[in-house]
């Protein structure tokens, strides 16, 4: 069946104004100013006065749970499709944590693969924070090829809890990456989890600088962690990198506040992402900064974020969206995700003149209505 999206304020992300979007299956088809001939074959949404945007991609998020810092009571839970729908998430790529042991990487790839079924897109990255990268295949070269869903694998650098890899440990990696991801078509980047060590990113310039590794398979993520490693994150920025800055955790102040620091310092829009890190496990603290329990990262914030770009900071739309739109679709080298237009995927988000998200589209599907979700995961309850 057909879907007509008529007279849309559209946001590609780049501003198109008023046009009609037509859908076929889970593929866009047609985009113009005008498709009444369609009117007649097809389910028409009439979206006057509304913003629409592509659906949105968070690159870092913990499908199958993460935590387990303070016991095994403290594993956070699964995401469900309801959570991510709800907030116009259409994209995603889940991945370990610290633990590579309880959290398995074939579930990991099994939850992709239920996301997927239940209607969104989702990927993975191999490996964890420890620099024995757990895999599904015998090697990280092996998942680039073999597994559909693994588009890299992560890391962790700067942090008391990693491995402290060595130049060259992370140099093999990255040639996995790379030469894995060109026998099977995908970018391949080796994401990089930071921590609040001394070192910060002094050995991701060494690889870039020193021995040439191209930039662009390098993905350092939580860089607004601490405001020295953000200083660092800019200038990684200005060599052309792309770096990702956390909006559930993992920040010295409101993200949105630094991505209008780095713009004023040099950096790029086009140079910048935001992602979750949902359902992380984070310490709970009272008034008097004691810690009294766990709780889970929220998955929600990248939107609010962007938002607040826009509401607060004078970013236009087109901009502010790209760093959940386009940035991560260049990052992980999706050619058919992060915009709108012909021939790629069909995920769309609805938003009314005050940018409240009202409708949300998923490959084609309709999800959310109204601010109402249509379509649930399989196991989850009546809301």
């Amino acid at each position: 069946m057909l879907k007509l999206l008529k007279n849309t304020n559209l946001y590609s992300p780049e501003h198109l104004g008023k046009q009609d979007i037509l859908i076929a299956n889970d593929t866009i088809v047609a985009i113009d100013d005008n498709l009444d001939s369609f009117t007649s074959k097809a389910l028409v949404y009439d979206y006057s006065d509304c913003i629409v945007t592509p659906g949105l991609i968070d690159q870092h998020i913990h499908i199958t749970g993460a935590g387990g810092k303070d016991g095994y009571a403290s594993m956070t839970p699964e995401i469900q499709l309801s959570q991510l729908i709800s907030c116009g998430t259409t994209t995603v790529v889940g991945l370990l944590g610290t633990d590579g042991t309880l959290r398995n990487i074939r579930t990991l790839y099994a939850k992709a693969k239920a996301l997927d079924q239940e209607g969104i897109t989702a990927f993975m990255y191999c490996g964890y924070y420890g620099v024995d990268s757990v895999t599904i295949t015998d090697s990280i070269q092996g998942d680039m090829i073999f597994i559909d869903k693994v588009l890299g694998c992560k890391i962790a650098i700067s942090d008391i809890r990693s491995s402290y890899p060595t130049v060259t440990e992370l140099l093999r990696k990255l040639r996995d990456i790379r030469v894995g991801g060109s026998i099977a078509n995908k970018k391949g980047i080796l994401h990089f989890h930071l921590g609040n060590l001394d070192t910060k990113m002094d050995v991701l310039f060494e690889l870039v600088n020193t021995y040439q590794f191209p930039i662009q398979h390098i993905s350092p993520t939580h860089v607004g962690r601490t405001k020295e490693l953000f200083e660092q994150a800019i200038e990684f920025a200005k060599l052309g990198g792309i770096i990702d800055i956390t909006t559930g955790a993992s920040k010295y102040t409101d993200p949105h506040q630094s991505v209008l620091y780095a713009l004023e310092k040099g950096a790029s829009i086009d140079n910048i992402t935001f992602s979750s890190d949902g359902h992380a496990g984070l310490t709970k603290f009272n008034d008097h900064k004691e810690a009294i329990g766990i709780r889970k990262a929220p998955f929600d914030q990248n939107l609010f974020e962007v938002i607040q770009l826009i509401k607060n900071g004078g970013i236009a739309i087109e901009d502010a969206f790209k760093l959940i739109t386009t940035n991560p679709a260049k990052n992980l080298g999706l050619k058919n995700k992060g915009k709108i237009a012909v021939g790629c995927h069909a995920d769309i988000c609805v938003f009314n003149r005050e940018l409240e998200l009202i409708d949300v589209f998923a490959r084609g599907q309709h999800m959310m209505k109204d601010k109402k979700i249509l379509v649930k995961g399989t196991f989850e309850s009546s809301m």
